[in-house]
Order: C-alpha cells, then structure tokens, then sequence
C-alpha cells in the first residue's frame, strides 16, 4: 500500500502565507496585521484556525500581539547608548530610529528620601516630577519618571510646559549642559499600567533603569526611572 502524503496543516500554511507576505515586505517591521477576521476572510477559514497561525509565529518571536490592539511583524530592537551623555533624541535619531516623547502628567511633591538622597536634598524638599512615554518610529519603547529639584531648578515646572525635552527644559532654566554621574540598571516584570502603556502583557520582562545626572558644579539636576521594554531594546554601554 502507498503510503499518503502528509498535509500541511491549514493553520501552518497560513503561517508560511504570512511570512511570506513579510519576506516580500507587504509587511514590514512593526506594521500592523490584518485583523483575525479579516485573515479569516482571506484564507476561507475560522478565526480560531488564524489565531493558531498567528500564536505559532508569536512563538517564534516573528510576530508580537499587543493586548486590544492586534498583530504586529516585531521590530528589531534599537540600540540605547548608556554613558556619561544620555540624549534621548540623539540617541534614537542616531540609532536611525524616529523618535517621539510623550508627556503623561507632570506634577509637584515632596521627595522620599531614596529621592532626596541621589539628588542631594533634603526629604520632604519641593521635586518637579514629570511622567512621559518614550516611543521609537511610533512604537512604544519605555515609560518614564524624571525628578528636578524644585530649590536648585526654580522655574523648572514652567519650562515643561514649554517644551517636552529633558535638555531644552534645563537650558531655559540656566543648566546649559548636564552629564550622566551614574546608571544602575536591574530586571523587572511589567506591572498592569506599565503593560498597558508599552503595550505589552502584565508581566512581561522590563528593563529598568535609574540615573543621576549631574550639572558643571557637580550637582545632581535629575533622578530618573526609565522602564524599558525588553525586547524593544537593546542598551548598549559607551566608554
């Protein structure tokens, strides 16, 4: 008896479609999928069939989901210099990356005193804090938090309202260059309000970054938290 030929698997050739559509750059990096039922649609199949599809090439990191928004061809990480100058435009437009700074809420509070000791003030003392998204080519990459000492940067607050930039905001108020003094930089999971910023899963690995910048004199004019996705970026060490 001859033996059958084995058949490919719908949900496997739908795949094999998809990367072919990627291969032929009908798709590229970070571009958004069709959705399932439109996948459906085009392959004559069910949506759970698609979502197979879709879910085997996630597991091949080809493919990223992104909780209420769809599919999308992963990107290659971009490069994020970590040295004593940590421009974030710079840093994006050299790594050939379209860089974009969202501003979430900036407010005014006392410092904790973790805060107050990295920026050399006393806990309790008046801090600028200014919350942001960080995205590349318009893909979310990192979720920050940025603390100005309100004592040494009088008129700091007013400045952001100007401008979005770290560099910008600090020459308006006297602080014409600024470099990094120090950067520690653990692992971390995602938690819900992060995940739903990055867009990425509750959980998800996360980079997390904290950094003290420091003017001319050797004062510190910034403490920073940085939550960067894990697999959106890559940090890189200058010397």
């Amino acid at each position: 008896m001859r033996n059958k030929p084995t058949k490919t698997p719908i949900w496997r050739a739908i795949a094999d479609a998809l990367l072919s559509d990627v291969a032929e750059e009908r798709y590229g990096p970070g571009d958004k999928l069709p959705t399932e039922a439109a996948l459906a649609a085009r392959f004559g199949v069910n949506r759970h069939t698609v979502r197979r599809a879709i879910s085997a090439l996630v597991d091949q990191g080809l493919i990223r989901t992104r909780r209420g928004s769809g599919a999308f061809v992963a990107s290659t990480p971009t490069d994020y210099p970590i040295g004593t100058r940590v421009r974030f435009h710079e840093n994006l437009i050299a790594a050939g990356r379209m860089p974009e700074k969202r501003v979430l809420h900036i407010d005014e509070r006392a410092a904790t005193i973790g805060e107050a000791r990295a920026l050399a003030i006393a806990p309790g003392d008046l801090v600028c804090a200014y919350h942001g998204l960080s995205l590349a080519d318009g893909q979310p990459i990192a979720v920050f938090e940025s603390l100005f000492p309100l004592g040494r940067l009088p008129g700091i607050m007013s400045a952001f309202r100007q401008t979005s930039g770290v560099t910008e905001a600090l020459s308006n108020v006297g602080v014409s260059d600024y470099t990094r003094a120090s950067t520690r930089i653990t692992a971390t999971r995602a938690s819900a309000t992060r995940a739903l910023l990055l867009q990425v899963k509750e959980g998800d690995p996360l980079l997390r970054a904290t950094g003290v910048n420091i003017n001319g004199a050797g004062q510190p004019v910034e403490y920073g938290r940085t939550w960067f996705a894990g697999d959106r970026v890559t940090l890189t060490l200058e010397t």
